[in-house]
């Protein structure tokens, strides 16, 4: 190539930048992967020790990781010229990919928890081969759970209406129904906590069904506690007027990530509180 076509294609490459955005190396997804095993092995001494440090320590460093991990990429999305629409494609592909994973991770749940419900007597115990098992009393479907349910149902109408009021350039209702959403995810963990705390059955040494339902629960209960984080986020964004009705990806993203939740509650609800509480009242 000759000198003058090479300065030529150089001044090309300065004026008009390719579409996609190379992010900045960080350290914090090392840091959020370190903490979720800091988590998954502090559940683990939980339940086998009643030792909660481990816990605690990934769920400090979770926090801590989401805090500045969100802080960079509010900064950067908000840079002018980074976010190209081949990049916000790009972003909405990966959340759906995000989204699509996480439904897998819970299918395993279910996965486990209807292969006692249809064939208990693989549990190998000398009880009578039934689901939920001999001796267990079941949490009440028509109690906290059903009240959580509408919490969380409610929850989705007022996050829609958020995203629509936002669409519509009402930023007034859009901070309105993230607080009311924030509010109702809030009411949610509460109930859920109280439920875990007034368990008829434990929650460690407590046999298959225990086990079966807090993974299941518990782990969605985690998801709901990450969704109001980050409606949380999205709340003070829109006070502060950083959403416009064309680009607003992190509310977008953060509704998807809500509407997922509730969906999959509303599998808990009845395959685990309804169907398990209908098998041992029937059996």
């Amino acid at each position: 190539m000759s000198g003058s076509a090479q300065t030529a294609t150089e001044q090309i490459k300065a004026t008009v930048p390719h579409p996609y955005h190379l992010v900045t190396p960080s350290l914090w997804p090392l840091c959020g992967a370190a903490s979720a095993m800091l988590i998954a092995a502090g559940i683990i001494f939980v339940a086998h020790f009643g030792n909660y440090i481990v816990l605690a320590i990934g769920f400090v460093g979770a926090a801590t990781t989401m805090y500045v991990w969100w802080r960079d990429v509010i900064a950067e999305s908000r840079t002018p010229g980074l976010h190209k629409l081949i990049t916000q494609i790009g972003m909405r592909y990966g959340m759906a990919l995000f989204i699509a994973s996480e439904v897998m991770f819970f299918v395993s749940f279910f996965w486990n928890y209807f292969n006692y419900f249809f064939f208990p007597d693989k549990m190998g115990t000398a009880f009578a081969a039934v689901w939920p098992p001999q001796g267990v009393t079941t949490i009440d479907p028509y109690a906290i759970p059903l009240f959580n349910t509408m919490t969380l149902l409610l929850s989705g109408t007022t996050v829609t209406w958020a995203h629509h009021a936002l669409i519509e350039g009402n930023n007034r209702d859009t901070v309105r129904g993230l607080a009311l959403t924030v509010m109702l995810g809030l009411m949610f963990l509460c109930g859920q906590a109280w439920e875990y705390t007034h368990s008829p059955f434990p929650f460690y040494h407590g046999g298959i069904y225990p086990s079966s339902f807090f993974i299941a629960t518990g782990f969605h209960g985690f998801h709901v506690i990450v969704g109001t984080c980050f409606l949380t986020v999205c709340l003070f964004r829109a006070m502060k007027g950083q959403f416009t009705p064309q680009r607003h990806f992190g509310f977008e993203a953060a509704a998807w990530y809500w509407h997922f939740v509730d969906v999959v509650w509303l599998f808990l609800f009845v395959c685990i509180y309804y169907l398990g509480r209908s098998a041992i009242v029937a059996g």
